[in-house]
């Protein structure tokens, strides 16, 4: 017989085994092998990456449960950490069915979680608790005296859908949590991060084991052979549908754009009665996709199976909509952004639109990964829609930017298996504000050396030195955030505590908020997020130009100017990678062909290969539109640019004869010059090459606000923070540098 370590089947407890049997699996997937091998055989972390839909779920549990049944702990034994509670909902199920056998208790903890359900956990804390990490913040902060009945024997913590953490603030607040926690109890879990999109394995096994005493493993594991079903296809934008436009003998209402038009008839044809998903980029899109989507179905006369899912929705709608998609009597299609791409079981897809190009090859993962689920091969149909140019538009605007796009992303994966890795911030100084505000809450009074000890000690501020946590210390003392006692200790202000005892406190990401835009004495109107300073923005039909954002009172002030301004104004269209325009251009470019374009999508794009060609666009980045007006094409990805534009603006500008820079942000920048394409050339390289500090590159007026709590961070903090860790200063230097 085959020993224990040979065969890891033989390891996992009874009640594991009999689910086993029960679900007729014949063997442990491979997936499933490897982390048997992990826990049972090391102390070490664990991480899995492997596609959605591949096992990991059980995966982590089979073992660590197996070893909780033998080897019972004293508290909770096992911490699941997810970003959505509708996640955990989905899995409190699934776990909850693999240990009915066994006695080991499953709850779960958050917002929506009632009061005495919470209390049986604090009552008897024992086996498997899930979490988010705002509730596990709120548990921390307000009940911070039970922690160590509630975790003094914690053995493992599973962070699920590790990815969506491993690039923000969320998740260097749970790498906070997890080590104020091991603090306070004396005890060091092994961490187990599941992830279907990991890029750089070992960046993320040093963060998953960041903080902690274990070393990460990450078993290889092959991923099992599918073929993915692909089609890209392209539209031209016309006039939505209007009222009373209906017409029962063509296959979409008469006046209807095409793209929808598509997107309604795979949807609604004899043969769709399946589910599926249309991807759109922000929520404001979804809504218009949504309402065009059932205003067919009311011109054709047939129910609505259309609904929608974001985050702006209330629980009870974003609930519906799962549920519905769960019902497999029930023919829907959601119209959905990033809330379901997470691994909320949501049943038996037909498969998924995405309307333009996600903004990165994760994105486009974990998307892809909500179909092909129970048997079926995963299918995504892009739906291109583009504004057809006007006459005589300028070259950058010939250029079908989201189709190159889609196809990049795409072919990175298929192609060169390229998924963006995690970027180190070394000064979050947010979320220094947000822990440094929480420990000094349940500590109650701390000596500034202690102080300074607790937080800077925590492995996600190992990078902020004591002068600069004395600094910011200072300030918030002198916004009376801090005060200090007659011992000289230190405790929350007055003006911070009705924000430290706030529900909305526990969470690090910022919500939209909205910024009013003022000209003299006249309001235009609001904007979400504005452009900084020195940059424009379109408002009430005109355009203006920025010059001063006041991010305390949500007030723009603008003065009105001549002239456009891109579709991407300000806002950047995501965190695109550097190597996603690096292969946006070989498209362009080349000649290779694609199987997965439709007709019309090849058409554009052999259309937009001619245009490149017949304009030169191949022979230099900088090309001359006529008269006075340069288009600069960097090919970089959107931090890289900003910075490439903002050499333009403040290293260049008007001193260098440059004027006019507008961009879109992060495909061309076009300005106006009457300097000859060699004295241009020179001018860009000289500026990259000179030596400024990064911090130069930021507007005079500007104040990089960008995080949930900057508002109280010191200004010169801040600009360390944009300068250093969000703008990509030596990524841009290499492409100027290089010029021709």
């Amino acid at each position: 017989m085959p020993s224990q370590e040979l065969n890891p089947f033989l390891r996992l407890s009874p009640f594991i085994r009999e689910y086993i049997y029960s679900h007729n699996w014949q063997t442990l997937r491979p997936v499933r092998a490897a982390a048997c091998h992990v826990v049972f055989n090391t102390t070490s972390n664990l991480l899995l990456s492997a596609g959605t839909a591949s096992g990991k779920t059980e995966a982590a549990f089979f073992p660590i449960l197996s070893d909780i049944y033998d080897n019972p702990a004293h508290s909770i034994g096992i911490l699941y950490i997810a970003p959505l509670k509708a996640l955990i909902n989905d899995q409190f199920g699934r776990i909850e069915e693999l240990c009915d056998e066994s006695g080991i208790a499953v709850h779960h903890w958050h917002g929506d979680v009632s009061q005495s359900k919470k209390e049986k956990v604090v009552k008897n804390p024992s086996g498997v608790l899930q979490i988010t990490p705002e509730s596990l913040q709120a548990l921390m902060l307000r009940r911070h005296n039970l922690v160590m009945s509630l975790f003094g024997d914690l053995r493992y913590v599973v962070i699920d859908e590790m990815h969506a953490f491993m690039r923000n603030d969320r998740g260097r607040q749970v790498l906070a949590l997890l080590e104020q926690l091991e603090q306070m109890t004396g005890v060091h879990p092994r961490r187990i991060g599941l992830s279907a999109t990991v890029g750089d394995v070992e960046a993320a096994c040093n963060w998953l084991s960041s903080g902690s005493p274990h070393e990460t493993l990450a078993p290889q594991v092959s991923p099992q052979g599918s073929v993915w079903r692909i089609a890209m296809e392209h539209f031209p934008v016309t006039q939505p549908l209007t009222e009373h436009q209906a017409d029962d003998g063509e296959e979409a209402p008469r006046g209807a754009d095409p793209g929808f038009s598509y997107i309604f008839e795979h949807c609604t044809a004899k043969r769709g009665s399946a589910k599926s998903l249309i991807f759109c980029n922000s929520r404001e899109e979804a809504e218009v996709v949504c309402a065009s989507l059932r205003q067919y179905s009311d011109a054709k006369k047939i129910p609505d199976r259309f609904l929608i899912h974001h985050g702006n929705l209330s629980a009870a709608i974003r609930e519906d909509a799962e549920d519905r998609m769960r019902d497999e009597t029930v023919p829907c299609h959601t119209v959905t952004t990033a809330t379901l791409e997470l691994g909320i079981d949501i049943g038996k897809l037909e498969r998924a639109f995405q309307i333009d190009a996600p903004a990165t090859v994760s994105s486009f993962l974990q998307r892809m990964g909500r179909t092909g689920r129970r048997d079926l091969p995963p299918e995504m149909r892009f739906v291109f829609r583009e504004e057809p140019p006007e006459d005589r538009a300028p070259l950058p605007h010939l250029i079908p930017w989201k189709l190159l796009q889609g196809i990049a992303i795409v072919t990175l994966f298929t192609e060169d298996r390229f998924v963006e890795p995690s970027r180190h911030i070394r000064y979050p100084f947010s979320l220094l504000y947000h822990q440094t505000m929480s420990i000094l809450s349940y500590s109650g009074e701390l000596l500034p050396s202690e102080l300074a000890r607790k937080v800077l000690s925590l492995s996600v501020f190992r990078d902020i030195s004591q002068d600069d946590f004395k600094l910011f210390l200072r300030h918030l003392m002198s916004i009376g955030h801090v005060e200090t006692t007659a011992e000289r200790g230190l405790i929350v202000g007055l003006k911070a505590e009705r924000i430290v005892n706030h529900y909305k406190f526990y969470a690090t990401f910022k919500e939209s908020e909205e910024f009013s835009v003022h000209c003299g004495s006249e309001e235009l109107g609001t904007v979400v997020a504005p452009p900084p300073a020195g940059e424009r923005l379109a408002i009430a039909g005109k355009v203006w130009d920025i010059k001063e954002v006041d991010i305390r009172k949500k007030q723009v002030f603008v003065t009105p100017v001549k002239g456009i301004v891109p579709a991407f104004f300000g806002l950047c269209p995501g965190d695109i990678h550097t190597r996603v325009l690096l292969k946006m251009r070989d498209i362009l470019y080349g000649d290779k062909e694609y199987p997965f374009l439709r007709p019309s999508a090849k058409n554009r794009l052999n259309e937009a290969r001619h245009i490149a060609k017949m304009s030169k666009m191949e022979e230099s980045n900088l090309v001359h539109q006529g008269g006075d007006s340069w288009c600069l094409f960097p090919w970089l990805g959107t931090y890289a640019f900003m910075v490439a534009e903002r050499i333009l603006k403040l290293k260049l500008g008007a001193g260098a004869g440059i004027k006019y820079i507008e961009s879109s942000k992060p495909y061309f920048i076009q300005f106006n010059s009457n300097h000859s394409k060699e004295e241009l050339i020179l001018l860009i390289r000289e500026a990259a090459r000179a030596e400024f500090e990064p911090e130069s590159l930021v507007f005079p007026k500007e104040e990089p606000a960008f995080d949930k709590f900057d508002e109280f961070v010191p200004t010169e903090l801040l600009i360390r923070h944009f300068a250093r860790d969000v703008l990509d200063l030596e990524g841009a230097r290499k492409a100027l540098e290089n010029l021709d």
